[in-house]
């Protein structure tokens, strides 16, 4: 291989940056007024005089590097040669032709940017047609965390036993049975973000039917105020006594009272469930 054909890679990037300098003095682009910068709306030249035609891609992250204060040298680093043959000397701006895309797969839209130089070749302005492409150079925006689903209560109600939270014939919460509640505080706390929660006592069939529906009732609101003791919004929780009107155990056999009693333990018990979607 030829040892000099080897040695030539480095040296293209400085021949091209040569030949945009020597370009200025060929006077391809006549010169802009050395006077101060203009504040003033400047005239963007005609987008299909832009060299390549149609202009380039540029990596936006280089794009937003642009501050006032880059030289000549530091601009052509980061953006490339200006695309409508403006030199290095004696010329006090560059324009390029940008193309970017919105989307992956979207249709590419351009803008021109032109950036104005003092005398020494110092960037000191920079503007855009249209003046909205200077979004482009807003940081991407951050993505939005995924809502973390609350937690919904099973389909099957979260039945308390009676018998574990309150002394016998009474709707004050003991506290082994507040203690159980609260193992499920946090379950019935994070669902009650996006449901109804329904809390609803019942009573076994012994004795009138009158007070136990009352003692459901009492023993229902009793739970209730425990969670939202507990931090469950009061308005996202309900309490309903409905006596002994939903049975679950078959006792039909026994007899003696005793027996009769520990039988009917399931029956005397407090529900807790999603009533509704309160998204809906």
């Amino acid at each position: 291989m030829d040892r000099t054909a080897g040695r030539a890679g480095p040296w293209v990037g400085w021949l091209a940056f040569l030949a945009l300098a020597l370009s200025g003095c060929a006077g391809t682009s006549p010169p802009r007024d050395a006077g101060p910068a203009s504040a003033e709306e400047p005239a963007f030249p005609d987008p299909a005089r832009a060299r390549p035609r149609g202009g380039t891609f540029v990596n936006v992250d280089n794009l937003r590097h642009y501050a006032p204060g880059l030289s000549k040298e530091q601009l052509y680093a980061l953006l490339g040669p200006p695309h409508f043959s403006e030199g290095m000397w004696g010329v006090r701006e560059w324009n390029y032709l940008f193309n970017f895309r919105s989307a992956r797969g979207q249709e590419p839209f351009q803008c021109q940017f032109m950036v104005i130089f003092d005398r020494e070749g110092i960037a000191q302005q920079a503007h855009w047609k249209p003046q909205s492409c200077s979004a482009v150079l807003d940081p991407p925006a951050a993505p939005r965390p995924r809502p973390e689903a609350a937690a919904a209560l099973p389909a099957q109600p979260l039945r308390l036993s009676a018998d574990a939270l309150f002394g016998f014939d009474s709707a004050t919460v003991t506290a082994g049975g507040r203690a159980r509640i609260e193992r499920l505080l946090q379950q019935v706390r994070e669902a009650s973000q996006v449901q109804d929660i329904l809390v609803v006592g019942y009573a076994d069939r012994l004795g009138d039917a009158a007070h136990n529906l009352k003692l459901s009732q009492r023993r229902a609101e009793a739970v209730r105020q425990v969670l939202i003791e507990g931090g469950v919004a009061p308005a996202a929780i309900r309490a309903e006594g409905r006596g002994s009107t939903q049975p679950l155990a078959d006792c039909a056999k026994v007899k003696a009272r005793a027996a009769l009693i520990a039988c009917l333990a399931p029956d005397r018990r407090v529900e807790i469930s999603a009533s509704a979607d309160r998204r809906g």
